[in-house]
């Protein structure tokens, strides 16, 4: 038989109505021949509140007793999901994270999986019973309970999808699909049926919302099938059970990808804040003393352009961080001005990083040159620009986000028909 991981979100399982409706999606899986494992998120707004309690406890509190609070949420889920489920005549029972067990690092709150043990949930698979997975935890080396960090479930349902070799790994949320941009700025935009992990990697790093960076990360490395899909259609939807062609978005192998588009989508990620140091002695280990304090401080740097004067003297350098590392960074940056020796700095905040993203770009010239002629012909201004393989990322002033979007999206072809 077939198997399957099926995910649901926060949205999904909001209350007891809606964690009915995500049974009548299992129900239909397992009257279609599949083995269904679940991986449910805590009920919408739960985590936050259990958050919000740890901080009101204590100023300062202990990250393992942190864990142990907010990994509730998620276990209250997914006994209620099987209790609905076996309402309706399904065999269903609830998983921990310890009880498969999904074994974890020591850093609690923001654990990284290390190894999950698929074999006792795939022998209660095949006795016909359905696995409800609490998402979002595991068990670290001190056998103490151990959170995957926010968005943990979408990497929780994947891991466990590998572990026990799943078909495809179903991510049900508030979207149908993937789009080729956000349909709030871009009206036209259209829902892809296919889109690499590379893609997706790209998109979900660059602001696309729709998965978790580590749950593609994963799912890319593992080779698993990862199928976005809406759990608010009704269940019995006749095209739910079409084979071929479900609505959904499907992100795979970039073999699977018959036609391969020049252009994927168009990302965009806003409260971009950007940091220019000038005269700074161009010789090794200045780049070491710039970045390594910011890292040693947990800020994460982004785009990063390098500028050497004409007599190769001194070079200029300028990076984006969040605009909510912003003043740490700057901070940073001030206490490490003699070790560094930059003579000045700047700042700026409320910029957007827009992205094009496309696996086609590999084979075709031209793609970043005519992003520029097209944005220059709107009057927008590009203060930083970074490219890999498949990606031009262009920093630009936030207030232009939406028509540099709309732009992007229209010269690539993007525009649903």
């Amino acid at each position: 038989m077939a198997r399957l991981v099926m995910k649901f979100g926060g949205t999904s399982v909001a209350d007891i109505d809606r964690i009915r409706n995500v049974a009548r999606h299992v129900k239909r899986e397992v009257d279609a021949g599949f083995q269904v494992a679940v991986v449910v998120s805590a009920m919408s707004g739960k985590t936050n509140e259990l958050v919000a309690w740890t901080r009101d406890a204590a100023a300062m509190h202990d990250a393992r007793e942190y864990d142990a609070v907010v990994a509730s949420g998620e276990q209250v889920t997914s006994g209620l999901l099987a209790i609905a489920l076996q309402e309706m005549g399904v065999n269903a029972r609830s998983w921990q994270g310890w009880q498969i067990p999904i074994r974890t690092d020591a850093s609690h709150g923001a654990a990284r999986i290390v190894e999950i043990d698929g074999s006792r949930l795939i022998e209660r698979l095949e006795q016909g019973q359905v696995a409800v997975v609490a998402g979002f935890q595991g068990l670290g080396p001190d056998n103490r309970i151990a959170t995957l960090g926010r968005g943990g479930s979408d990497t929780s349902a994947v891991a466990i999808a590998a572990a026990i070799k799943a078909d495809r790994c179903d991510i049900y949320t508030d979207v149908d699909g993937v789009y080729t941009t956000d349909p709030r700025i871009v009206p036209k935009a259209k829902r892809l049926d296919r889109v690499s992990h590379e893609e997706m990697l790209e998109m979900a790093s660059l602001g696309a919302k729709v998965l978790q960076v580590r749950s593609v990360e994963l799912a890319m490395v593992h080779g698993v099938r990862t199928f976005v899909r809406s759990s608010f259609v009704d269940p019995q939807d006749p095209r739910l059970v079409d084979p071929n062609n479900p609505p959904g978005t499907l992100i795979c192998d970039e073999d699977e990808i018959v036609e391969k588009q020049v252009v994927t989508g168009i990302a965009y990620a806003k409260d971009e804040a950007q940091i220019s140091i000038r005269e700074v002695a161009d010789k090794p280990g200045v780049a070491a003393a710039v970045f390594v304090p910011l890292a040693e401080a947990n800020i994460n740097v982004d785009m990063i352009v390098q500028n050497v004067s004409e007599d190769g003297t001194t070079t200029d350098m300028t990076f984006t961080v969040p605009t909510a590392d912003f003043d740490r960074a700057w901070k940073v940056l001030e206490e490490s001005r003699d070790s560094i020796g930059y003579t000045s700095a700047q700042g700026s905040r409320d910029l957007t990083k827009v992205s094009v993203i496309g696996i086609g770009m590999r084979s075709h010239a031209g793609v970043a040159a005519s992003a520029f002629k097209a944005l220059a012909g709107k009057g927008i201004n590009i203060r930083a620009i970074t490219t890999s393989e498949i990606k031009i990322s262009i920093l630009i002033d936030a207030a232009y986000t939406e028509l540099a979007v709309r732009t992007l999206h229209s010269l690539y072809g993007l525009d649903a028909a």
